[in-house]
């Protein structure tokens, strides 16, 4: 009988010390800005530089909200643009978050940012940055993304060894 409850007890103490493993792993989910309008001829610099989000865009950044309302998300970053902005904007709303700004070229303070959280985070942001966050991260595999490339989600699962995950979505 001592023996049956012992192993009981063994069982239940390897299943909580899994479990508190997998809830101490958090994620970082990493996404290129949806798709930015069309510039139109003659346009400012300004507007040139940073257009908002076409109507695919604004589709593609509810989209994203709903695929990550119930992940856990507790910080969003965004880069100074209103395209990344506008593309974190729809679940920050959802979450009742505020969208953190970074800017775009000081890749080294947001992932100083990021190894202070604990939590599952959104980072948004550009063709040219989002490998570089991933490779800071601590993920030795290569990425490439083109500019045609809006739908891809990476998922960073950080511990002592980060693993990624690329999905796409809609």
């Amino acid at each position: 009988m001592t023996s049956t409850l012992q192993r009981v007890a063994w069982g239940i103490a390897l299943v909580l010390t899994v479990a508190v493993n997998a809830a101490a792993q958090s994620q970082v989910f990493i996404v290129r800005h949806a798709e930015k309008a069309a510039i139109p001829a003659g346009a400012t610099p300004m507007m040139a530089e940073d257009p908002d989000l076409s109507v695919a865009g604004q589709e593609r950044a509810a989209s994203l909200a709903g695929s990550l309302r119930d992940a856990g998300v507790t910080a969003i970053y965004a880069t100074q643009y209103k395209r990344t902005q506008q593309t974190a904007a729809p679940l920050a709303k959802a979450l009742g978050l505020t969208v953190n700004i970074v800017p775009s070229g000081d890749l080294p303070a947001l992932l100083e940012k990021l190894s202070t959280l604990s939590g599952n985070v959104l980072v948004v942001g550009h063709s040219n940055s989002v490998t570089e966050i991933v490779k800071g991260l601590g993920v030795p595999t290569a990425i490439t993304l083109t500019d045609g490339d809006y739908d891809n989600l990476f998922v960073v699962t950080r511990g002592e060894k980060p693993t990624l995950l690329r999905l796409h979505y809609r």
